[in-house]
């Protein structure tokens, strides 16, 4: 699948903290029928083979709905599943030996945090960045903010979709008007939320106001 910036609007990703007693492919059901764009599983603590049932659940929601749907860090469980792609952070893999190893039509995600980064990222052969952490964010405790001014640098700098991600929600989304962004990505906003599917219909309304 090749990536289409237009499919980065809301991006969704997964976090089972939420879930209780329901089934993750589930809830991403509700956020696609609500309008997500684009999903990524992230399962930090899972086993290879929890994963991998995990990302063919979430995987069949995905093509259902006909939208992209990337693994976080582990191409191992995405060339099991035969994902769309991968999102790496930039101590989990360079670009470059991630490509050698998921293949030249996969999808890479790379986050990044500043110009420098993105550019390495964009010559590795990424197809586009995750910018963040823009606000504070509890699902991951060890990113660090990302200035508006650095965003908007890389978006201004970079040939490449950006994806502002950490700490978005209802409240401040539209902070972010202006910065030159191609969607957000969310986890708590959307997973964390009573109503998954009228959060992901807000969430899309406004980031729709953002990006255009």
């Amino acid at each position: 699948m090749k990536l289409d910036k237009k499919s980065l609007l809301l991006y969704a990703v997964t976090d089972r903290t939420w879930l209780k007693d329901r089934k993750l492919a589930d809830d991403v059901e509700q956020a696609l029928q609500g309008g997500a764009t684009f999903v990524q599983l992230r399962e930090k603590d899972a086993s290879f083979d929890e994963f991998v049932e995990q990302a063919k659940e979430v995987k069949a929601v995905c093509k259902k709905h006909g939208v992209p749907f990337v693994i976080n860090d582990n191409i191992e469980v995405a060339l099991a599943v035969d994902a769309d792609g991968v999102h790496v952070g930039q101590s989990d893999m360079e670009a470059g030996s991630v490509r050698e190893k998921i293949g030249p039509d996969k999808i890479i995600g790379v986050s990044t945090r500043t110009v420098e980064e993105a550019l390495l990222a964009k010559e590795r052969g990424a197809d586009y960045l995750g910018v963040g952490a823009i606000f504070n964010t509890s699902t991951k405790l060890d990113a660090s903010e990302v200035s508006f001014q650095e965003l908007r640098g890389i978006c201004g700098t970079v040939q490449l979709p950006v994806v502002a991600i950490g700490g978005i929600s209802l409240d401040n989304i539209e902070e972010l008007i202006g910065t030159g962004i191609d969607g957000v990505a969310v986890v708590s906003a959307l997973f964390g939320a009573k109503d998954i599917k009228k959060a992901s219909e807000e969430l899309k309304e406004k980031v729709e106001r953002v990006v255009n």
